[in-house]
């Protein structure tokens, strides 16, 4: 799967192509961003009836806690979307960061192993997080944490490290 635009935070090579592009799961936002959709709900009713009710007091409740709970909401929206994982046919990258920006990188020629992991939860909403072990390192070195369908990616990744392989090392 190839797509026409790539990330503004990553430039690919001419013979370098990207593959696949995902941010995390949605269960990322946490339970707190239903929550405070459902306080900013129940404020802006509360602000209405005050406005009505010339209720100074609830008008000012009302608006304080509608503005904290859209503030929160959009502050966890704002590091869902600026959480990025990228796959080329030939480097990975996961990047993060809503005012600074942590890129990781590394070429797939150095990833050594694999890993699947997924909860009860994961399995049952569909994420998962992909872990990459690269030669050398014991621990990890990338994971992909709560991806949206982790086989498909995971199986993406195999593809591009088999691709790799049987390629050889570039010259």
């Amino acid at each position: 799967m190839a797509f026409s635009t790539t990330p503004d935070w990553f430039h690919i090579s001419d013979d370098e192509e990207l593959v696949w592009e995902s941010r995390p799961h949605p269960i990322e936002l946490g339970v707190g961003v239903p929550i405070a959709i459902g306080f900013a709900v129940v404020a802006l009713g509360v602000l209405a009836w005050g406005l009505s009710d010339g209720e100074a007091i609830l008008s000012v409740l009302g608006a304080l806690v509608l503005v904290s709970c859209v503030a929160f909401a959009g502050v966890r929206y704002l590091f869902w979307t600026n959480t990025r994982y990228v796959i080329t046919s030939s480097e990975l990258y996961k990047k993060r960061g809503v005012i600074s920006r942590d890129v990781t990188q590394f070429r797939l020629e150095r990833v050594q192993n694999t890993s699947l992991s997924q909860t009860m939860l994961g399995r049952a909403l569909g994420y998962g997080d992909l872990t990459v072990y690269t030669a050398g390192s014991g621990d990890p070195e990338l994971t992909f944490e709560r991806v949206p369908r982790p086989e498909h990616a995971s199986s993406i990744l195999s593809d591009q490290l088999e691709a790799t392989t049987t390629e050889g090392p570039s010259v």
